[in-house]
């Protein structure tokens, strides 16, 4: 059974932020140990900080898993997935968003399955952290199709 599905099932905690991950979210030099593997989401990706620890990729799948942690009021670009996107919130509060949508609330253990093509983005709540893995299918079509920023007006509504 691959970890997802233990995570999925409930056998093994899904990976959570705070001590794993440094404790402002936005210090990569603080003390706190990382996971192995953990990097910092680019800023052409990023209105501000995210950490990414792959879980799995290049595997005979053809599916790439990460561990994605957003600090408070940070979300990505909009974008899209040539084969779709699956994203299961693991901590804390955010939003998802496609293009022409209303902007939906996340909670820990809530899924969302993203369509071929769809532009969309998501990222944390203005006063929460939030972690969700992100899964994607068939990468050798390509993971990500990045695009514009999401603007501070784009992200307020989100708020409601």
């Amino acid at each position: 059974m691959t970890l997802l599905m233990h995570v999925l099932l409930g056998s093994i905690p899904a990976p959570r932020s705070g001590s794993n991950y440094p404790s402002t979210m936005s210090d990569s030099t603080n003390s706190s140990p990382t996971p192995a593997g953990t990097k910092r989401g680019p800023a052409e990706y990023f209105s501000g900080t995210a950490w990414v620890t792959m879980l799995a990729g290049g595997n005979p799948t053809d599916c790439t898993v990460a561990d994605v942690t957003f600090e408070p009021g940070c979300r990505n670009n909009w974008h899209s997935h040539p084969a779709g996107q699956i994203l299961v919130v693991t901590a804390g509060r955010g939003f998802y968003q496609e293009k022409g949508q209303p902007a939906q609330l996340l909670r820990v253990g809530d899924t969302v399955s993203i369509a071929p093509g769809v532009v969309h983005w998501h990222g944390a709540a203005a006063d929460s952290i939030f972690t969700h893995l992100a899964i994607n299918p068939n990468v050798k079509q390509g993971v990500s199709d990045w695009l514009q920023p999401v603007t501070d007006e784009e992200y307020r509504s989100a708020h409601g």
